[in-house]
């Protein structure tokens, strides 16, 4: 089931690039990365109250709490960072360049949290890093 969750997440991170290029058109970048928060912040605690989740920030630990917030700046830089991107440079050219954080999250995984590094994941990388310098130069 992970994999159907996977190909959906990779269908609307596509969706969500040529509709963010589209919106950012004639406003300030950082207003439309803001306008654009408060809609996943609409969306995702009405899904955490809909389903009855609500009830479980009560069992969240200090360490979870701590690397959950420390994600969520990364969330936030990313997306500022992403959306100025998105708004000065070609689409076609600014998304290759972000998704190459597909590797970076490989190469961190295997350090920060001692994934094995496998044949599979060195071409793979590789692959994606050769596509990325391909696209945009």
């Amino acid at each position: 089931m992970w994999i159907v969750y996977a190909l959906l997440s990779a269908f609307f991170a596509g969706l969500t690039s040529i509709l963010a290029k589209i919106g950012i058109g004639n406003i300030n970048s950082n207003l439309a990365t803001a306008i654009r928060t408060i809609v996943v912040l609409i969306m995702s605690w009405t899904i955490v109250f809909v389903t009855g989740k609500h009830n479980g920030i009560v069992n969240i630990g200090y360490k979870n709490l701590l690397f959950l917030i420390l994600s969520g700046i990364a969330t936030g830089l990313s997306w500022l960072c992403y959306y100025r991107a998105l708004q000065i440079g070609e689409a076609s050219r600014v998304i290759p360049i972000d998704k190459f954080s597909l590797v970076i999250g490989m190469v961190l995984a295997s350090i920060v949290l001692r994934e094995t590094i496998t044949v599979k994941t060195i071409i793979g990388g590789a692959l994606i890093t050769i596509g990325t310098f391909v696209l945009i130069f």
